[in-house]
């Protein structure tokens, strides 16, 4: 059976010596493996279009006895490019996959999750990197999951209480306008630490990497 959907590449690894095995994460089918035979060879069909961050619509024919589906065809619609050429950028990128990955099950549909982490890699390719983008996008996750914090049962100051409701709540543009102060950015980044640690049972990887630029 043939399955035709969107999705994101969050992870890939070598299978054998000309496979790859690709983790995407789709809005219909959630997070899900593929196996691309014959994708490291240069002459594949697969060639330039399978890499981290890359959407792209696909097909794939479903396993009856594993998770690993088998893709059949890919056709590229957006390189993210612009993430490639800044380090920070892609570390940020790699710890929202990482995130996402460690918060929600496979095979279950995730169409805010993909809206989100869309939104999420298309900012990072316009906007400089800030530690007020990832602020945002663990907030708007955490509403998704049903995470939220309780802000009024919060001890954090009133306006970092009011930027961090903006950062969960209102669209990207208006969370990138907002002024962080230094001391802001400092309670943003330990309160969520220490608050995903207690909900997720540990932090996802990557957060420091991905907080060590403007934070």
């Amino acid at each position: 059976m043939t399955e035709y959907t969107t999705g994101i590449v969050l992870r890939t690894r070598p299978l054998t010596e000309t496979s790859l095995i690709i983790h995407w994460l789709t809005p219909d089918f959630g997070r899900i493996a593929t196996v691309a035979k014959g994708a490291r060879s240069p002459k594949s069909p697969f060639a330039g279009k399978l890499d981290l961050f890359y959407l792209a619509d696909f097909s794939f024919g479903r396993s009856r006895s594993s998770d690993l589906h088998n893709l059949r065809e890919v056709g590229l619609r957006e390189t993210h490019g612009a993430i490639r050429s800044d380090i920070f950028k892609l570390q940020q990128a790699a710890y929202a996959a990482n995130f996402i990955v460690q918060a929600t099950e496979t095979d279950t549909p995730l169409p805010v999750v993909f809206g989100l982490l869309r939104e999420f890699l298309d900012c990072l390719c316009r906007q400089k990197s800030a530690a007020q983008i990832v602020f945002a996008f663990e907030l708007k996750l955490l509403h998704e999951l049903g995470l939220e914090p309780h802000w009024s049962k919060t001890s954090l100051p009133v306006g970092t209480k009011k930027i961090a409701g903006i950062l969960a709540q209102k669209n990207w543009a208006s969370a990138l306008r907002l002024k962080l102060t230094g001391a802001q950015t400092t309670e943003l980044r330990q309160f969520l630490h220490s608050f995903l640690i207690f909900h997720l049972g540990k932090l996802p990887g990557g957060r420091k990497a991905a907080l060590a630029n403007g934070a």
